[in-house]
């Protein structure tokens, strides 16, 4: 059986090999490794032209929304807060036309840290601009905790009913998009995983699944991916 192709968003930034400097496509390795490792082949998707965007998810079998920059406030109708590092709209436009094309399109696709952002924005949700203001402390941006998952989610059935995550992040969801749902909570009843009601998969987590040993997560988009 072949292997299922996934696309991973990536950064559009400056970097540095030998004598050059120049604007290069980076994702951070552990996304690759982990989506090889779960049985499908990665593909990297530089955020290019969001008028492309339906072009670059043809002939994949799932798409994987990856960390990065907070979203630009101005998507959902905020003001940018000044504590905020700056966005980067060229990635923000792409790939919320790439998330839009993958829903419409009935492609599995899982959002962590700023794609669960993404996925609940382009569903016509919003995001708490400056977190550590609503909850009063800063665990979300520093410490590993706990959480408490639905069971009869799809991430649930993939992790269990709670579980020990990292993921530093300063935003959160506010307003939940049209037909997502709420699957994951910490203690402070902050929304760790929303999924999109009548879809085969599209799941969205604030932790970096990528980044541990337990990789079942991603071998659920994988599996969703299989004909």
């Amino acid at each position: 059986m072949p292997r299922p192709l996934v696309g991973i968003t990536t950064y559009l930034e400056a970097a540095r090999w030998g004598t050059w400097v120049r604007e290069a496509v980076l994702s951070p390795q552990a996304y690759a490794r982990a989506v090889e490792k779960a049985g499908g082949l990665p593909v990297l998707l530089p955020p290019l032209s969001p008028a492309g965007a339906e072009d670059h998810l043809r002939g994949l079998d799932a798409l994987l929304l990856a960390g990065g920059a907070e979203l630009d406030p101005g998507m959902y109708g905020e003001p940018r807060d000044s504590r905020v590092d700056e966005p980067q709209p060229h990635r923000d436009r792409f790939e919320l036309a790439l998330t839009r094309a993958a829903i419409a399109a009935g492609l599995p696709l899982l959002g962590i840290s700023r794609g669960l952002h993404m996925l609940n924005v382009a569903q016509g949700g919003t995001l708490i601009p400056w977190l550590p203001e609503v909850v009063h402390h800063d665990r979300h941006a520093t410490a590993r905790h706990t959480i408490t998952v639905s069971v009869s989610s799809k991430t649930g059935k993939a992790i269990g009913d709670r579980a020990e995550v990292t993921g530093p992040h300063q935003q959160s969801v506010k307003r939940l998009g049209t037909n997502l749902l709420a699957v994951a909570w910490a203690d402070d009843q902050i929304v760790e995983a929303i999924e999109l009601q009548g879809h085969r998969f599209a799941v969205g987590v604030q932790w970096h699944p990528e980044r541990t040993e337990d990789n079942r997560l991603i071998e659920a988009l994988i599996d969703a991916a299989r004909p």
